[in-house]
């Protein structure tokens, strides 16, 4: 099978490519809100730094790891069907 390597295959899919060929305009986002404009090997619009948790207080970095790493859901209880009056729903059984 021929692949065509023309403008309408970067149309329908991203560029299958490791190295870019030029430098895209991006803004970098930094933990306090500041914002700056630089230039970016790959073509993303906004990167942001990740967040120090070591300056962050005790309390708050603490709520951040419980909404990063959220509990295990609990096991519920399974429902029985003793308490069932079946002929209610008799109507809806095919004959």
């Amino acid at each position: 099978a021929c692949v065509r390597s023309n403008s309408n295959r970067a149309a329908i899919a991203r560029l299958q490519r490791q190295l870019y060929g030029r430098l895209y305009p991006a803004l970098l986002v930094s933990t306090d809100g500041s914002a700056v404009r630089l230039r970016y090997g790959e073509p993303k619009r906004i990167l942001m730094l990740p967040l120090d948790s070591s300056t962050l207080p005790e309390a708050e970095r603490k709520a951040r790891l419980r909404r990063h790493f959220p509990s295990k859901p609990k096991a519920k209880e399974e429902e029985t069907f003793e308490g069932i009056d079946l002929d209610t729903y008799k109507k809806f059984w095919k004959k």
